[in-house]
């Protein structure tokens, strides 16, 4: 039997780097990756359109691929329209991302703590419920900068090193300002740029960076076992290798920009059009 693949999207190439964390605990499966490029960006739109958008999505790639797991590699989408998306497709495992505020707690030796995200996330009551649980011995400086989503999405890789540098300095300076030394990169698009932002701390200084790749990653692998296991869909999390490609779609009209081809090409994935 052919495995069913994992489903991934986002608001654009944000979750291509958790797609990759998930792919090396899971050789053989095959992943599907959506880039909602027409709903780009959800951290500039109200709860209510990033819920209407993210169901848009899950219901379209579990009607088409019928996939043992759905990812919604986008901290935004996540913390507004989890739920949302939960009870429109009841039948297959949705697995969310949020802000990586518990090991960024745990790291911190000062206990101050910030997180970068798109002004949606950073705004959203969730958030500080996380850091109530998670992190309630620690400051949290909340920063939402939208211009470094948009900046990635469009520039990443015709953007000079001196403009990258530039472009993530603000999201260095304002943790460093408010004695943070762990800084959560509170949207996936922000991976991309992981070097960029250790490259922006000034010497002399330390900021450590956290991500919730792997805890994603994992929770992920244990999601697919499960499935497997209750449907018979392979013998294992890992099995049921896979002859068709991995691919990634766009939503809106053709064509497949240039850009989004590059993404695709770099995380080993086929361009694949627009799914609607």
């Amino acid at each position: 039997m052919v495995a069913q693949p994992i489903a991934f999207f986002d608001s654009g190439v944000g979750g291509l780097p958790y797609l990759e964390a998930a792919r090396r605990l899971l050789p053989g499966r095959r992943f599907i990756y959506l880039a909602d490029r027409a709903g780009f960006p959800y951290g500039t739109k109200t709860p209510q359109a990033v819920q209407a958008l993210a169901v848009q999505a899950v219901l379209a790639l579990a009607t088409r691929f019928q996939p043992v797991a759905i990812v919604v590699a986008c901290n935004t989408a996540t913390e507004v329209a989890i739920d949302a998306m939960r009870a429109a497709l009841p039948t297959v495992p949705i697995v969310g991302t949020v802000p990586a505020i518990k090991p960024a707690a745990a790291f911190s030796s000062v206990k101050r703590i910030a997180v970068v995200a798109t002004q949606r996330a950073a705004e959203e009551p969730y958030l500080l419920r996380l850091a109530e649980q998670w992190a309630a011995d620690c400051q949290l400086t909340r920063l939402g900068d939208g211009a470094l989503v948009d900046f990635i999405e469009r520039r990443l890789f015709t953007a000079s090193p001196e403009e990258r540098l530039a472009a993530v300095r603000p999201a260095v300076e304002k943790p460093l300002a408010a004695g943070a030394d762990v800084l959560v990169l509170g949207c996936t698009h922000f991976l991309h740029m992981a070097a960029d932002f250790l490259a922006a701390v000034p010497a002399g200084r330390h900021l450590r960076l956290v991500d919730s790749r792997q805890g994603v990653a994992q929770q992920v692998a244990r999601v697919v076992e499960r499935a497997t296991a209750e449907t018979g869909s392979g013998a294992d999390a890992g099995s049921g290798a896979s002859a068709e490609p991995d691919l990634m779609f766009l939503t809106g009209p053709e064509p497949f920009e240039a850009r989004y081809e590059d993404f695709a090409r770099r995380f080993g994935l086929e361009p694949a059009g627009s799914l609607y």
